[in-house]
């Protein structure tokens, strides 16, 4: 791994970028999610939509062999070959409409290495600030993960603590994200992480055992999920703790643990792979 007083020099590293609100990715992110809202310029677009946003847009030579843009950058060059979306912490200040500029400020605000029973890994810790004309409308604090390859030395899995008692707040949710729904989130968001559409590099070379949901997309579904029962997130704090895989059955739960609401997905054997502590508009 790059020596950490190389990575920290990355700490602090700051990108803006502007653009718009478009009514084309606002349709296809309604298809995406089976929705009927309407996409026109003028609309406002539901909050929890915003990673449509500003997808990566690395020239074609500056793409690297798993898809992603090459390290080094504004990412550090950290040198572990998994890359893999960890969680974010998001909050939804105030709407955006369709066809509004807005611009996306983005700084480095943490990089830490660490070593455990599943080897080497480096969270980089980004966090960006989206502003329409009314000014910030979403900020977000997202954790990208770097880890060894698979097989490497210590990496058994980890023993999982016993989840904390829960109360079910709303009908359970059963869904099959299939190789078609990845494609289409990763049309939207521009991302090209091979992990999500090409099985044989899944399989071959980062030794998945299918084609890997986005984190991002499972989110995005918890949070529409919410939008669905009427609520109105004011923020949210997720984690990853599992992959999920395409053609596998997926659970979404919301439930109550304590005075805390939370959304769940769990995979087909029932274990949590992504969590999402929210907190809801108040009246």
């Amino acid at each position: 791994m790059t020596e950490l007083s190389a990575l920290q020099a990355w700490v602090g590293r700051r990108e803006t970028r502007q653009a718009d609100v478009p009514a084309v990715l606002a349709a296809r992110m309604a298809a995406l999610l089976d929705c009927d809202a309407d996409t026109g310029v003028g609309e406002i677009l539901p909050a929890h939509w915003y990673p449509m946003l500003f997808g990566e847009t690395a020239l074609q030579r500056q793409i690297g062999a798993d898809g992603h843009p090459l390290k080094g950058g504004f990412l550090p060059p950290v040198q572990l070959p998994r890359r893999m979306f960890a969680g974010r912490r998001v909050q939804f200040l105030r709407p955006l409409r369709i066809g509004d500029a807005v611009e996306k400020s983005s700084e480095i605000i943490a990089i830490t290495p660490k070593t455990g029973r599943s080897g080497q890994m480096c969270f980089v810790t980004v966090r960006h600030e989206i502003s329409g004309p009314e000014g910030v409308a979403v900020v977000e604090e997202q954790d990208i993960v770097y880890r060894e390859a698979p097989g490497a030395a210590g990496q058994a899995a980890a023993a999982r603590p016993a989840p904390p008692p829960e109360q079910a707040l709303a009908p359970v949710v059963t869904l099959l994200p299939d190789p078609v729904m990845l494609f289409r989130y990763s049309a939207i968001t521009f991302n090209a992480h091979r992990i999500h559409y090409d099985r044989d590099y899944a399989m071959g070379t980062e030794h998945y055992p299918g084609l890997v949901v986005n984190g991002g997309l499972t989110l995005l579904l918890l949070w529409d999920y919410a939008a669905r029962l009427g609520w109105r997130l004011d923020a949210s704090a997720s984690r990853n703790r599992k992959p999920l895989f395409a053609s596998r059955a997926i659970s979404l739960h919301a439930v109550s643990r304590g005075a805390e609401r939370w959304l769940l997905a769990r995979d087909d054997s029932g274990e949590i792979a992504v969590e999402a502590q929210v907190t809801e508009v108040r009246a």
